[in-house]
């Protein structure tokens, strides 16, 4: 079963503590369905991905059929479990980003939460700002999208 409702983007802060208290927009659709266990990681340390612990064991399953010799396969695993770690979402709606993962993606005070369908992914805002502004969307970029039929 699919989130697809994790849309959009809500402000949110991290407090000192490396809390990040989930937006309502998200936690409204992620509770009820996946409950309050999480895997945060992170691909390459820009940025957190939340992920639903249901939604990771299927990634997780989907690795355990590829090949472990496979390079990519193994530079993912390597990363994600590098910057991952199991969160357990407390009853004031509140995940606990660890020191590595949040030191590592600048993830301190106001920060963007970005809906990706069936995960969530946190930025430190004004480094994601700046990569909008660096890393614009292009024509090429469209192109490709028209491609897929989007």
């Amino acid at each position: 079963m699919s989130v697809g409702n994790l849309r959009g983007n809500a402000l949110a802060k991290v407090d000192p503590k490396g809390r990040l208290k989930l937006p309502s927009i998200f936690r409204s659709v992620v509770e009820p369905q996946y409950g309050t266990e999480f895997f945060l990681t992170s691909l390459r340390g820009e940025s957190v991905r939340v992920y639903p612990m249901e939604v990771w064991q299927r990634i997780e399953d989907r690795l355990a059929r590829a090949s472990s010799f496979n390079p990519s396969v193994m530079r993912f695993k390597t990363a994600t479990s590098y910057y991952g770690q199991a969160a357990s979402m407390d009853a004031q709606g509140r995940l606990l980003i660890h020191p590595l993962l949040r030191e590592t993606a600048g993830i301190q005070g106001e920060v963007a939460v970005l809906g990706q369908q069936d995960f969530l992914e946190v930025w430190n805002r004004a480094a994601f700002v700046q990569r909008l502004e660096d890393e614009p969307l292009t024509d090429d970029d469209l192109a490709a999208l028209a491609d897929l039929g989007v």
